[in-house]
């Protein structure tokens, strides 16, 4: 990422990237070569672990929307069954 390209560069992973650590990979990179290449690994791991964050807590963001839809769903089904028991239930009593 911060290779000799340029900044300008833009990959899937920079898309990602808070505002914040795109400045900072701006400034590392607009830095002279000899402090660049002492701090590019160190700026390579932060922004990966970002990036590797940020798609963690999208999928948890995801599996709690699935887990509250199915959550519906069971609702209405246990619902729709109380009401299917109480109908049989009903219908019984008038039988018996």
């Amino acid at each position: 990422m911060l290779q000799n390209s340029a900044p300008q560069d833009a990959t899937a992973q920079n898309e990602a990237m808070s505002s914040e650590l795109k400045d900072l990979v701006l400034a590392v990179h607009a830095l002279p070569v000899e402090y660049r290449d002492q701090l590019r690994d160190r700026v390579e791991r932060v922004v990966e672990a970002s990036t590797r964050r940020r798609r963690i807590l999208n999928l948890v963001q995801e599996a709690l929307s699935q887990l509250r839809l199915d959550m519906k769903y069971l609702i209405f089904d246990l619902e729709a069954t109380r009401r299917e028991r109480d109908a049989l239930r009903a219908e019984l009593d008038e039988r018996g």
